[in-house]
C-alpha cells in the first residue's frame, strides 16, 4: 500500500482529499503545517502532496529542505497562485508536479498515480557515456558531471529513460512543464539545443538526441560507442 503524506492546513480541502486517496487504496498521513510535514517526511512516504500556503514553514521551504536533505520522494504541490512565476519557483525548488486550486479531484488523483508509477524506475538510468542519477538529481557524461538547470536535467532524464523510443513534444511538455499543453514548442526547442551543446552533440549529425520531424525527439541508446 503506497503512503501519501498530505500537507494541507485547510480541512475543507484536506478531509475530502484524504477520503478520496484512501478510497484509491492509499495510506494517508495528514499534516497541517510545515513543521509537521517535515516530521512526517521522515516516515518515508511514497509521495508528498504539499500545499504551498502552509503555516509555520511554507510549502516552498518544506520542499527545499526535503531536497537539501537528499530526500527524493516525489512532491506534488498544491497552489492557489495562478501566476506562472510562482509555479516555476515551486518546480525549481524541487517539486515534481503541481495542481492549481481549485482543482478537479480526478486530475489530482491521476497526477499522484503518475508520480508513483514514475518514481521507482528513475533512480539510476544509464546509457553509453550518459548516466542519470535521479535520486541525487545529477547527470554524468563519461566521468564528468554535467552542469544542468532543473529543466535541462528533467529533459535529459525523460529522454534517457525512454532511450531508443520517440518521445513526443506533447509528452515532454506535459511531463516537464505542464499536464496539458498546446501551442509553440520554442521553450522545449531551446532546452534541447542547450542540452545538445552540453553533450557535445551536433544537430546536423547528432550522436545523442535525434529530432523526429513532426513528432518529437529520440535519445539514441548506442550513441557515442
Amino acid at each position: 500500500m503506497a503512503r501519501v503524506l498530505l500537507a494541507e492546513d485547510d480541512p475543507t480541502i484536506s478531509e475530502p482529499l484524504a477520503r478520496a486517496l484512501r478510497r484509491e487504496g492509499y495510506e494517508v498521513d495528514v499534516r497541517e503545517n510545515g513543521e509537521a510535514a517535515l516530521a512526517g517526511a521522515k516516515e518515508n512516504p511514497d509521495v508528498v502532496v504539499l500545499d504551498l500556503g502552509l503555516p509555520k514553514i511554507d510549502g516552498l521551504e518544506v520542499c527545499r529542505r526535503l531536497r537539501a536533505a537528499g530526500r527524493t520522494v516525489p512532491v506534488l504541490i498544491l497552489t492557489a497562485r495562478a501566476d506562472e512565476v510562482d509555479t516555476v519557483v515551486g518546480l525549481d525548488a524541487g517539486a515534481d508536479d503541481y495542481v492549481t486550486k481549485p482543482f478537479r479531484l480526478a486530475e489530482l488523483l491521476a497526477r499522484v498515480r503518475a508520480l508513483l508509477r514514475r518514481s521507482p524506475t528513475d533512480a539510476a538510468t544509464v546509457a553509453p557515456l550518459v548516466r542519470i542519477d535521479a535520486d541525487a538529481r545529477r547527470a554524468f557524461f563519461g566521468d564528468d558531471e554535467l552542469q544542468l538547470t532543473a529543466k535541462e536535467f528533467d529533459l535529459l532524464r525523460v529522454l534517457v529513460r525512454e532511450q531508443g523510443k520517440v518521445v513526443s513534444r506533447e509528452q515532454l511538455m506535459r511531463e516537464i512543464w505542464e499536464t496539458a499543453w498546446f501551442g509553440s514548442t520554442k521553450t522545449l526547442d531551446m532546452h534541447v539545443s542547450v542540452l545538445r551543446r552540453k553533450l557535445g552533440d551536433d544537430a546536423s549529425s547528432p550522436r545523442f538526441i535525434t529530432t523526429v520531424r513532426g513528432v518529437g525527439f529520440r535519445f539514441e541508446p548506442g550513441a557515442g560507442d
